[in-house]
């Protein structure tokens, strides 16, 4: 389900709460490779708007999703 559409600058204020790893230029799969299917968020910069400092595809973010609610919520404050 779409949540947001981000800004850089949000995007860069939400992973400096909610660390982001890379996954590649495919939507990651469900199961992590620890073969759980723990709920995820998920980052994507398409190829023709990258900022400096990102590669890109796809960023898998492991933070509670409540947690990563909340920090979308404060973006709009």
């Amino acid at each position: 389900m779409l949540r947001a559409v981000l800004s850089i600058n949000e995007c860069e204020q939400v992973v400096s709460q909610h660390p982001a790893t890379y996954v590649g230029d495919q939507f990651p799969k469900l199961a992590n490779e620890h073969g759980s299917t723990d709920d995820f968020a998920v980052l994507n910069f398409p190829p023709n708007d990258v900022p400096a400092g990102w590669r890109p595809g796809y960023y898998r973010l492991d933070s509670d999703l409540t947690k990563l609610n909340e920090s979308l919520l404060a973006l709009s404050r």
